[in-house]
């Protein structure tokens, strides 16, 4: 059986498709086990779960992205993103957590706003959260009014020019750590796994996050080359983390055309993250 895919995200927040759409697509391509990754959002889980019910024996897996902030010596500002499986995301202080994250994504797309007018190319931020519809504002979104203003070619365009994380137009969010978000996995119960770490090319962290209280490492993934996928693995087994990976699959409009369920993610890699999920509920 095929189709283990371990990161995705819906429109709860910047994904093209709706919970219940992502989770027809996977089927079509499928996907067996599939988990609801969506950045400081659980809103979509429950329409996936209900749409998974139709679909025997699709397993959907409750999870989210974590977006957080790294500076190094030079002060150069790095991305690092925590993805969180099997949190008790409907307790109350959770739910504030993440809704004070995307609170500051609302006031981040105001400071980018301003930042691409001082650019002269001049967004209402308006344009950005009427694309949002229920989901949580986000560099894609900005990208895609710069995109439907002519100042951009596409959404990969727009970042690799303007927005990745020492971009022109790029201002970074209030300061979450990685550590932070490990805790805040933790303290819910659930499963803290460092997301695509070759993207982020800061692998110096992994022994600081490992010591914080990570519990696995993405590793299959489809901007990860072949060395650094092995690379990763080696290091889960070392350390007694879990390998996971997943598409992160978006939508079609970020430029990455790989569909749910790719890279291929050995079904091992499910059953020793619902270990580590058995083992950390009863923390």
């Amino acid at each position: 059986m095929a189709g283990v895919d371990l990161h995705s995200h819906t429109t709860a927040s910047d994904g093209a498709l709706a919970p219940r759409d992502l989770v027809r697509l996977a089927v079509r391509h499928g996907v067996r086990v599939l988990a609801i990754t969506d950045h400081d959002s659980t809103d979509g889980i429950p329409e996936a779960l209900e749409e998974a019910a139709r679909h025997p024996p699709l397993t959907i897996v409750p999870g989210l992205e974590i977006n957080c902030d790294v500076s190094d010596a030079a002060g150069r500002t790095t991305e690092v993103h925590v993805l969180g499986y099997f949190v008790r995301y409907e307790e109350p202080w959770f739910q504030e957590f993440l809704r004070e994250q995307r609170v500051e994504r609302v006031a981040r797309v105001h400071r980018i706003a301003e930042r691409l007018a001082e650019l002269g190319m001049p967004i209402d931020p308006a344009e950005v959260f009427a694309l949002v519809q229920e989901g949580s504002p986000g560099r894609p979104h900005v990208a895609q009014v710069m995109v439907n203003h002519g100042y951009v070619k596409s959404i990969r365009d727009a970042f690799d020019r303007y927005l990745h994380a020492n971009g022109p137009a790029n201002v970074p969010r209030k300061r979450l750590t990685p550590e932070d978000a490990i805790r805040v996995i933790r303290k819910a119960g659930g499963v803290p796994v460092l997301a695509h770490p070759g993207v982020a090319d800061r692998d110096d962290m992994i022994p600081g996050l490992i010591e914080a209280g990570l519990g696995g490492i993405e590793a299959y993934y489809a901007e990860h080359s072949a060395v650094q996928a092995a690379t990763y693995v080696e290091t889960c087994r070392t350390h007694g983390l879990v390998a996971t990976g997943g598409s992160d699959y978006h939508g079609t409009q970020t430029g990455r055309l790989h569909p749910p369920g790719t890279p291929s993610v050995p079904m091992a890699a499910w059953e020793a993250l619902k270990q580590a999920a058995a083992r950390a509920a009863n923390a």
